[in-house]
């Protein structure tokens, strides 16, 4: 058995394709062969010279290899990770073999299905040097650096959390479809800070790191504090007095899983209560899709904010943000250079 990363597109937009067909799939555009048929990987070689002549070798042998790790070496209870565009992982296990349909709508001609396993899991409850095998630039590859395999199954039993086992370091080339080569240091970098964020304010502290970040944007606040609080966590609204508009009433949560509908429900009910205009929720674990699919109703009343959301809200108002708190969560900005999406693949 293996486990595998497979990327739902260079930005996660062939995500929802993925979850709801149940299946993985190689998304490289215009690749309407049947690969199944190909002896080896030099054949496939040839094919990608055809299909793509403009690519250089180098990239077009790197391909080669993620492509039939896909099609030849991935297996039935292979276990897959797909990183979501909501800076979550969902982990299926393969339940079929390589498939092709030529009629297939581009790009999806080649496909496994999967059974999903758990959908959204927090970033921050892999080990750090699994992340940086999930932060691979790569497309399809596999991971087994550090016995990660033996590590993600044993996770399973423990409600998708680390599972303490120590890693078994391993010193040997894994081969070139490995994702333990270039990775993605600005998703790396964001994995510390949302380790650090979920250690410093766990439970009832991420209500003052979100009312630090309303203050820093020029809200006035009321934070209720912890105990029952009816619904509100807490008021912002703009001004010296807090007495502009818009007039906001705030939920927090801190929980690791994705959030359910009732407590949207709430929220909507409180703003009524307290004649606030706009609803901000925050849940540092998401949203279930019970939740997501009211966006469109309540878009002029309610933000939903998950982990990613406050993360970039945090890094936005950082330098404004109270001095005391800049010192338990201490960022230096750094600069590289940003290469286009071609040539990070040569």
């Amino acid at each position: 058995m293996a486990l595998w990363l497979n990327r739902s597109g260079s930005h996660c937009e062939h995500e929802s394709k993925f979850l709801a067909d149940n299946r993985i799939y190689l998304t490289w555009d215009g690749l309407n062969r049947d690969l199944g048929k190909l002896p080896d990987r030099a054949a496939l070689l040839e094919v990608l010279a055809e299909v793509y002549p403009d690519f250089k070798q180098s990239h077009r042998i790197q391909n080669s290899g993620q492509i039939w790790s896909f099609v030849s070496r991935m297996s039935p209870g292979d276990w897959v990770c797909v990183p979501s565009k909501r800076k979550t992982i969902h982990i299926g296990e393969i339940t079929g073999d390589y498939t092709f349909v030529p009629k297939g709508k581009n790009p999806y001609y080649h496909s496994r299905t999967v059974k999903w396993l758990e959908r959204d899991i927090p970033r921050t409850n892999f080990d750090q040097d699994i992340l940086y095998s999930l932060g691979a630039f790569l497309t399809v590859g596999q991971i087994k650096r550090n016995d990660a395999e033996a590590r993600v199954r044993a996770m399973k039993a423990t409600g998708w959390k680390s599972a303490g086992i120590k890693a078994k370091l391993l010193t040997e080339d894994t081969g070139d479809d490995d994702p333990v080569g270039d990775i993605d240091l600005e998703q790396i970098g964001r994995d510390h800070i949302a380790r650090l964020i979920s250690s410093r304010y766990a439970g009832h502290a991420m209500e003052d790191l979100v009312e630090a970040i309303l203050k820093a944007q020029g809200f006035t606040t009321n934070h209720t504090g912890e105990g029952a609080d009816g619904g509100i966590d807490i008021l912002a609204a703009p001004g010296t007095l807090g007495f502009g508009q818009p007039r906001i009433c705030v939920q927090v949560k801190s929980q690791a899983s994705p959030l359910e509908r009732p407590v949207l429900d709430q929220l909507v009910g409180t703003m009524q209560n307290v004649g606030a205009d706009q609803g901000l929720l925050v849940c540092w674990g998401g949203f279930k899709q019970s939740v997501t699919r009211e966006v469109p109703r309540l878009f002029f009343k309610v933000r939903l904010w998950d982990q990613n959301d406050l993360i970039d809200e945090f890094l936005t108002y950082y330098d404004k943000l109270d001095e005391d708190l800049r010192a338990e969560i201490p960022l230096k900005r750094v600069w590289t250079v940003a290469l286009a999406d071609d040539e990070e693949k040569e």
